[in-house]
């Protein structure tokens, strides 16, 4: 057990049977009333993000999940590929259970899935991917990095609004996060 006071983004959690992973709090203190802990959860079953709420000093229960480094190999329909770089054993995820991080994974990419009690519920990704840029209007001379922008399609078909000097095969860095633009690699 862990309480709420303690947490820290990242962690992952279980309440009431669900599996969330913090990723944002914020203690409260009101000058009226308890002090209390505001965070954004998101499942790691579905994806789904919730606002929950909890008294300071909560104990919730601290979930132990196993990340193993693997390889994304290839798509087969809607099931993808991920090898174990140690064991060289293969694993099938389906398309819903990876939607989100999809649009960030090239192949031959080292990533880590999540698992929890042999249960596997998704993949991590690094807090920024290099990708190229497949499609995009072209940089007219005298465009500045301070002003304007558009958008660039990239390998993996994620769409990113960048700077207008950027062109069709510059490799970019991009935060996973929040799907954007960083900067050029």
């Amino acid at each position: 057990m862990i309480s709420v006071n303690d947490f820290k983004t990242g962690l992952t959690i279980l309440v009431d049977g669900v599996l969330y992973r913090v990723l944002d709090f914020q203690h409260v203190k009101p000058g009226k009333g308890a002090a209390f802990v505001r965070s954004k959860l998101r499942n790691l079953r579905n994806g789904s993000v919730n606002e929950k709420t909890f008294r300071a000093g909560e104990k919730v229960e601290k979930a132990q999940i196993d990340n193993k480094k693997m390889q994304y190999l290839y798509a087969s329909g809607d099931q993808h590929v991920f090898m174990d770089t140690d064991s060289y054993e293969q694993l099938e995820l389906g398309e819903k259970q990876i939607e989100y991080e999809l649009k960030f994974l090239r192949e031959n990419m080292e990533i880590h899935v999540i698992q929890y009690q042999g249960e596997t519920l998704g993949v991590e990704l690094p807090k920024s991917v290099e990708l190229e840029v497949t499609e995009t209007e072209p940089g007219i001379k005298g465009d500045t990095s301070g002003g304007g922008s558009k958008t660039a399609k990239l390998e993996t078909g994620l769409v990113v609004t960048v700077p207008l000097f950027i062109n069709v095969g510059d490799k970019l860095i991009i935060n996973t996060d929040e799907g954007s633009y960083v900067s050029r690699a």
